[in-house]
Parts: C-alpha cells; structure tokens; sequence
C-alpha cells in the first residue's frame, strides 16, 4: 500500500517517521517543503500538491493542527477530493470536530473513497517509538484494510464505531488529561507550601491511588522546570472547546470543563498560546512565590519501552 502523509509536525513527523522506518512506501507533504527535507533524503517521496498525493497514494493520511487546516487541504482546488476516487482510504489523524470529520468524510465518500478518523492518544514520545494508541472510527472493512498501517505507527489500536466515534472519543480524552494536569499542578503547590519534600511527593502520588498517565509524565518535566511536553496551551484550548462542543449538542450541563476553558485562557494571555501546557503550573506559582522544580526529573519524556508490532484492542463485553 502506497501511503500519503501530511503534516509533518511534532506528531505527525514521528507517525510518518514510523511508516518510514518499517519500510512503508511514502509521499510526503508539508507547507513547510524544509519539514519534509529529512523525510525525503530518507526515501520519502515529496507531493507537490494534496491533489497529486490522492491521485497516486492508496492511503492519504492528514494531521494538522485544526479542522479549518484539514478542511482547506481537504476542499481546496487542488485538495485531496480533487484527486480521491474509488478504492482510496483519507486517514484524518488530527484531533478534530465530530461534525467537521463527517462533513468532510461524506464528501470523500460521495467520490467513492473510504473515510476513517483514528486520531492518536499517549504522547509525542510514544508516538516516536510507534508505541502511540489509535483510535480508529469508520466501517469495519475499512479498518481491516488500515489495520497493518495503524499497528505500525501505534501499540493499542482501538475500532471505536462509525466515523466520528473516534473523534468524539479522543476530545473526551484530552478533557480527562487536562483535568488531570490541573489537578497534579494543584497538588503540587499544595505539597511544596505545606512543607512536603517534591521528590518524596512525586512517589507518593506515584504509587497511591493518585497516580496517572500524566503525573508519570507530565509532573516529571514540571519538577525539571522544562514544562516540555510538546504541547502547548492554545492547543489544550482548542482539544477542551471541541469536548464542549460535543457535550453542547448532546445537551450534558458541564460544570468542571467550562472552568478550565478559562483557566487556560488565562494562561495563554499571561504566557502566550504556544507556551507548553504543563507551565499552566505558573499561575499558581506566580501566585505563592513558590518554585515547583525538584532535582532528578528528565527535562523531556522519552519513551523506553522497546517498539513492537501493535494489536487490536477488543472492549470487554465485545469479545
């Protein structure tokens, strides 16, 4: 399978980079032709337009930083549609709008091509090593066909239902993520004014009934007081909106979500919208006087789990 990639950025550069690596025959495109340079010098093939991609890949997959980005690579004069046709797959990798992805996916499939949203969830760490989780929203047939792709560039691929389910799933998941930021911040002020050693802190949350994904990781570049994450807050605004968006149409009153739309509002007029999500912490620092840093810490997260060819997650009760 000929695959097309665009997008090259921090997440969808290490995607790609997996295709890559593992031997995948790839077309490559970004805005930025210096992005795309490594990939070619590797092998990689370069589209010079989104048109050109769909006309001579099987599989176009797009990862960009917003749905207005998809749509313009998507609907444009020499976008993908214009080269789509029966029998190709468009792979919509970014985090989106459930309503966007269907809008969009039908327009794909009204030229006789497959739609699928399966966008990635676990850090641009486990995105480099291929050891990511994948979400993948479209019919069966059609995840079958992509299945080989996905436990390439991911370890835990998940068939979540028809397109857009696995859209609505991952803002669902980044809203639990960010709230849990939060809340490990909270934590973490709280320890350091009540006097609590933060490494001894850290393990304790660690091994409790506190611990997460994102204190495993995201509190360790806080205490480094890097705060890189590869994440940055207009981006955490952008993930936290879409989830209300989904909650707004299904008529679910939400207290906590609407709270952190402002909270890191705020925190990108204070710090700027591409300054990294974890420095949220800085409102509270600013706030008590307080330095939240604790020697040890890694300054950035790197995946040590060794890459390994990727499986099927079956949900329980599915079996």
């Amino acid at each position: 399978m000929k695959v097309g990639f665009i997008g090259l950025g921090n997440v969808g550069g290490k995607l790609s980079g997996s295709l890559l690596r593992n031997g995948y025959d790839l077309v490559v495109r970004d805005l930025n032709r210096d992005i795309a340079q490594p990939f070619i010098d590797q092998g990689a093939a370069f589209a010079e337009s989104p048109k050109e991609m769909a006309e001579t890949c099987d599989l176009v997959i797009t990862c960009l930083p917003s749905p207005a980005a998809s749509a313009a690579v998507m609907e444009a004069d020499d976008g993908l549609l214009a080269g789509f046709g029966p029998g190709k797959i468009w792979a919509e990798m970014s985090t989106t709008d459930e309503a966007e992805v269907k809008r969009l996916g039908a327009k794909v499939a009204a030229v006789g091509a497959s739609p699928v949203d399966c966008p990635v969830s676990g850090g641009c760490h486990r995105a480099a090593t291929g050891n990511i989780a994948i979400f993948a929203g479209c019919d069966r047939d059609v995840f079958e066909r992509m299945l080989p792709i996905l436990t390439t560039m991911g370890r835990r691929i998940l068939h979540t239902g028809e397109l857009g389910s696995a859209s609505v799933l991952k803002v669902l998941t980044n809203y639990l993520a960010t709230a849990n930021l939060l809340t490990c911040a909270e934590a973490l002020v709280t320890a350091k004014a009540a006097g609590m050693d933060l490494n001894t802190t850290y393990e304790a949350i660690r091994i409790s009934s506190g611990n997460s994904f994102v204190h495993e990781t995201e509190s360790q570049v806080i205490l480094n007081g890097s705060r890189d994450i590869n994440f940055t807050m207009d981006l955490v605004v952008k993930d936290i909106t879409l989830f209300q968006q989904v909650a707004d149409r299904a008529g679910v009153p939400l207290e906590i979500n609407p709270l952190m739309i402002d909270i890191f509002t705020d925190g990108m007029e204070r710090y700027g919208a591409r300054e990294w999500s974890p420095n949220i912490i800085k409102r509270l620092e600013d706030a008590t006087g307080l330095e939240i840093v604790a020697p040890g810490f890694p300054a950035e997260m790197v995946d040590d789990e060794p890459e390994a060819p990727g499986y099927e997650i079956i949900p329980k009760g599915k079996a």
